[in-house]
């Protein structure tokens, strides 16, 4: 009897130290889906300021923006930059579109609305300024290269 108890006891805990691990696992995993299968923590985002770049391959606009975006993003690694497809492509379909044009920063899967609240833009192009407070404080609705990013930064920090 004894035996048995003991038995028992041990399943229950080896049960709940499966439960808590599954809990620490899936409380690791990020809230904001990437292009690449990668997730990112909003969390992790917090104390930077980001850039979010609305695109879409019929912009003639978007696509000049799409390699400044990449040099700034190269140039400036502590400024977190990520596009997002306006037609919201996924799959083989964005990663075509991606390697065409040069986008080598990370495209975000997850609605830029249910991160920042940002609502889709009506028209293109649209780049998003974020303070390290997670708040979105300034919106381009022109062109924009990597010296009007660094001016827009420059004037809002």
């Amino acid at each position: 009897m004894q035996q048995s108890y003991n038995a028992s006891f041990m399943n229950g805990k080896k049960i709940s130290l499966c439960t808590v691990l599954l809990a620490m696992l899936s409380c690791s995993q990020g809230d904001i889906d990437l292009h690449d299968t990668r997730s990112i923590s909003s969390e992790s985002l917090k104390g930077h300021w980001v850039i979010v770049n609305y695109w879409a391959d019929w912009c003639p606009p978007c696509l000049k923006e799409i390699p400044e975006l990449a040099k700034f993003s190269n140039l400036n690694p502590d400024i977190k930059v990520f596009g997002f497809n306006f037609d919201r492509l996924e799959g083989e379909e964005l990663e075509e579109q991606l390697d065409r044009f040069g986008h080598t920063y990370p495209s975000l899967l997850t609605h830029p609305k249910t991160i920042w609240g940002i609502e889709t833009p009506q028209s293109l192009p649209a780049t998003f300024f974020i303070n390290p407070n997670g708040e979105v404080v300034f919106a381009s609705k022109r062109p924009i290269d990597a010296i009007a990013i660094e001016e827009i930064l420059s004037s809002l920090q």
